[in-house]
């Protein structure tokens, strides 16, 4: 799973450079995201911007970074296109995260 993070005073902004999180690439993701959030700092922020298919697989790996996190870290969305956004509104995971509009309007306070 190609993921590239930045960090960004105390944000670590993950991006994924893949079209698709699912079932195919669901552990590989969660592992890296485990490695990437591991001794990261209190806030995490999901670039989603190059993804533009979630099944169900992905959506629970995504859902699965969340809980696997520190406690006192948290995860962000950020740049969900439709089709992705789509998934989580159906899903009401829209309710458990904090979805930003794109990672550069993250500045430490939810805007989405």
């Amino acid at each position: 799973m190609d993921l590239h993070s930045t960090k960004t005073n105390d944000t670590l902004i993950i991006t994924v450079n893949e079209a698709r999180i699912d079932a195919s690439a669901a552990i590989r993701f969660k592992d890296s995201m485990r490695a990437l959030t591991d001794a990261g700092p209190p806030h995490a922020v999901l670039d989603l911007s190059k993804v533009s298919f979630v099944d169900s697989s992905g959506l629970g790996a995504i859902v699965a970074s969340k809980k696997q996190l520190r406690p006192g870290q948290r995860l962000d969305l950020a740049g969900l296109t439709p089709d992705v956004a789509k998934v989580f509104r159906l899903t009401r995971m829209d309710t458990v995260f904090v979805i930003h509009d794109s990672p550069d309007s993250v500045s430490g306070r939810a805007v989405g």
